[in-house]
């Protein structure tokens, strides 16, 4: 289901002051492979190239070479594209010169695009969220343009009180800064801010060690039983909602 059928997310409800305040006040919630259904958008742009998405593994493995070089700075996102997928070619026995590889990876990112959606259970995660009063922020390993492209798409643009974007803040999970950035923009404390994501070392790990409640969500129920100690797992969205309210802040 994507947004652009959805009835539009409810303003943020102010605290009432003759209640007390919720141990948790933010909740941070990672994009790909957690609102939206990153693995289905990429397989189609596989079958764009190549008819058939049988060599998803291939691809997850060059992507994992890659984009840490993008993440960390060391190259834009444009050339990460570009060189993964001649990479990616080249393994298969296939040499393209540069003007094939920009033709190629022009037609996977049309394909990508037209098959972003976002999972059945983000919406209604979003909207009980913002109905208990907590402020919200999309913490993302990205570039600025491209995900924010992604988001106008499927109408989350207005949906977080805050969008903190790797490329943009200079930092990327699990890295504390990107984190800590969250935290501030939304003013609140550290250990009173939860955040959820698929990855259970960049998203789930990185933020527990940054300060806050690192939440797991293991949509494939693969690895429960191998979870990090101290680390809740949920294998949906529509589960974080009564989680956080299970949580207890810190720092008073």
């Amino acid at each position: 289901m994507t947004l652009a059928t959805a009835a539009p997310l409810p303003a943020a409800v102010r605290h009432d002051h003759r209640r007390p305040a919720p141990a948790v006040e933010g909740v941070c919630l990672d994009v790909d492979g957690t609102l939206v259904d990153y693995a289905s958008s990429m397989r189609a742009g596989l079958r764009a190239l190549l008819g058939t998405d049988d060599a998803w593994a291939d691809w997850c493995a060059v992507s994992e070479r890659h984009y840490p070089r993008f993440t960390s700075g060391q190259i834009d996102f444009e050339t990460m594209r570009r060189q993964r997928t001649k990479e990616f070619f080249a393994i298969r026995g296939e040499v393209l010169d540069e003007g094939e590889v920009v033709a190629r990876e022009q037609r996977r990112m049309t394909a990508v695009q037209r098959a972003w959606q976002l999972f059945d259970d983000a919406l209604p995660c979003l909207r009980s969220l913002r109905a208990r009063g907590l402020a919200l922020a999309a913490v993302t390993n990205a570039a600025g343009e491209y995900q924010r492209c992604k988001l106008r798409a499927l109408g989350l643009d207005a949906a977080f009180d805050v969008l903190v974007i790797s490329d943009e803040v200079g930092v990327a999970k699990p890295d504390p800064g990107i984190f800590h950035a969250a935290c501030t923009a939304l003013g609140v404390r550290m250990a009173r801010a939860v955040h959820v994501g698929d990855r259970l070392d960049l998203d789930a790990e990185g933020a527990r060690a940054a300060g806050l409640h690192g939440v797991w969500l293991d949509r494939t129920r693969c690895g429960i039983a191998g979870r990090s100690p101290g680390v809740p797992v949920i294998s949906q969205l529509r589960e974080l909602p009564a989680l956080v309210s299970q949580l207890h802040g810190g720092g008073g």
